[in-house]
Order: C-alpha cells, then structure tokens, then sequence
C-alpha cells in the first residue's frame, strides 16, 4: 500500500492562523522522514474549514522544507482558473521541488466560489475538463496552439515546462457516478473524497474499473488515492468521540448541504458509522486491511481528525502496513 495526508489548515480561531500552519508545517515535516508517499493540500476559498487558496504558494513553501516528500493537489479548482496561468504556476512548482508534483484537478461546489469568480456553476465541469487538457497540452506542446469553447491560444510557449515528462502525475476528482463514469471513458486516473461513504466509495470504484476497461483503458498500474477521514486514540471509546467531533466540525463547517429528512445529528451519526475510519491503533490496522479486500483501497489518503490521531497512525500504524 501507499500513504499520503490530505493536509487540511482548519482554523476555528481558537489560535492565530499562523500557528496553525506551524503545526502543520511540523506534521509534514515528520512525514518527509519517511512512511508517507505525498502530503495533498486542498485548495478553498472563503471557509475557515481549510485555509489555503493557493495550492502552488503553499506547495512552494512545503518544498522547501522537505526533501523526498511529494506535493499533491487534491484539488485544484480547475474551473475558477485562466488555463495558461494554472500551467505556469504548477510547472515552477514542479521544477522548484525537484519534480515532486503529483497534480489533481477539481470542478468544486460551493456556491460562494463561482459567485466570487464570476464562473456560472453550470458552466464549471465542462471548464474543469478544458482547463484540464489546456494545462497538460501546455505542459507537453511547444508552441501550444487551443481553441475551445471558453479558450482560444495561438502560438503560446509555456515556460517552464514540468521537470517530471511528459508532465506530473494528473488525476481528475470524482465524486459521483458521472463523474466518474466520465472520467473513466475519458481513460483519466481519479481521487475519491473523504466525505463518502465506505460502500459508496466501493461502487463507485468499480464503476470506474468497469468502465475504464470497457471503454479500452487499462486499470493496471494506476494509483487510485482514496482520501478517508480518520479518528485514532488510545481506545476505541476515546477514537469514537473524537470522530463525532470532527464529524460536527466538518459537517458545520464544510459539507453544508442539507439532506432531505436528515437533521445535524443524523448527518453526524452516519458520518461516524459509515464514513470515518475510528478506534484504537490496533482496530485501524484491521479496519485499512478490511476496505483493502472491499473496496480495493491500495493508496489511502489519510485526513487526520487530531494531532493524537497522526501520531498514532504514523508510529504504531503505518509501520504494520508499509
């Protein structure tokens, strides 16, 4: 199995903001020691529920406190950028890291983003699709010449280009059956979100085998990062609470939107049962080699809910799995 963090910058204002980058900046840090593949840092806008709009400033400063760890978007919103600027932007990070880009790209759905952008949201998955093929054409083509239905480029040289070749690693994010059902015909790799479900997450994986193969792309050799929330603590009851918690903070701070029939606590309760991965060290062991043999988890993209649960994971955790 591989590992990796989705690095969150959660800010509750208990602290300054500052603090909260050092801590996580002293998290990476232990990762780049070794045990862990990539730290994925998830661009937001607007929401204290992570603090980093811009996924190249921050990986910029991650590279240079890091040696061998690599640097992941998971995601970019491809749909709120200018194409060639995205290309730009992600190849210097890329070259400034040593060649450490892994690169996801996102659509998005928070209302307040493609208000405050001026992206009709109708419009954002079809610009998630063409800003995605513009940045790798701009990362591969010299000169990239485009014409699409929101861009048009003649005759563009793209500097600089992406130390990794042909370019980075790219995935697509991919959250529902179209999604996914698109990405796959399309032959894209893909990243799973945390906030689904395990069996959900099951079936949309075999979705996209199945439609991956019979539309002629192969599934052999892709990594396929599923990100999962996670709770540890020194016992199953301890892990328990701290997974309700993270569950209300995520709920009231992030996933927002409202079910039919379903009231905060049920939202909560399910998050908790079916959706974050909780108990002790030892339970976490078994519970990663469970969704290994059902749903085909092989690179897990762990999102810790506490310090207590890194350190766990990292120190009596990883070293049983790796």
């Amino acid at each position: 199995m591989k590992f990796g963090v989705l690095q969150f910058f959660s800010w509750t204002g208990r602290v300054p903001l500052e603090t909260v980058y050092a801590r996580a900046f002293e998290r990476i840090a232990r990762m780049d020691e070794g045990g862990y593949d990539t730290v994925w840092l998830a661009e937001h806008h607007f929401s204290s529920y992570s603090v980093c709009p811009s996924i190249p400033v921050m990986g910029a400063y991650v590279a240079a406190r890091t040696k061998r760890l690599k640097i992941g978007a998971a995601v970019t919103l491809a749909a709120l950028y200018q194409p060639l600027r995205l290309a730009e932007e992600l190849a210097l990070l890329d070259v400034l890291s040593g060649g450490r880009l892994q690169w996801g790209a996102g659509r998005g759905f928070d209302p307040r983003e493609f208000r405050a952008f001026g992206v009709p949201v109708e419009e954002s998955a079809e610009r998630m699709l063409e800003c995605f093929d513009v940045v790798r054409a701009a990362w591969r083509d010299e000169p990239l010449t485009h014409r699409g239905k929101h861009w048009t480029f003649e005759s563009v040289n793209v500097l600089p280009k992406p130390l990794q070749k042909p370019h980075p690693p790219v995935w697509l994010a991919a959250s529902s059956p179209d999604a996914v059902t698109r990405a796959a015909r399309l032959g894209h790799s893909i990243l799973m979100n945390p906030h689904a479900p395990h069996a959900e997450i099951g079936r949309l994986h075999k979705l996209y085998r199945e439609t991956l193969e019979s539309n002629g792309h192969s599934y052999a050799g892709r990594e396929i990062p599923i990100a999962r929330l996670m709770a540890i603590a020194p016992t199953d009851a301890e892990a328990e609470q701290v997974a309700r918690a993270g569950a209300q903070w995520t709920i009231g701070s992030y996933a927002t939107q409202s079910l039919a029939g379903e009231t905060q606590e049920s939202r909560v309760a399910k998050y908790v049962n079916e959706t974050v991965l909780h108990g002790s060290p030892e339970r976490i062991v078994d519970e990663i080699q469970r969704l290994r043999e059902e749903i085909g988890l092989e690179y897990l993209m762990c999102n810790p809910f506490s310090h207590e649960t890194f350190v766990l994971f990292t120190e009596r955790v990883l070293p049983k799995l790796i």
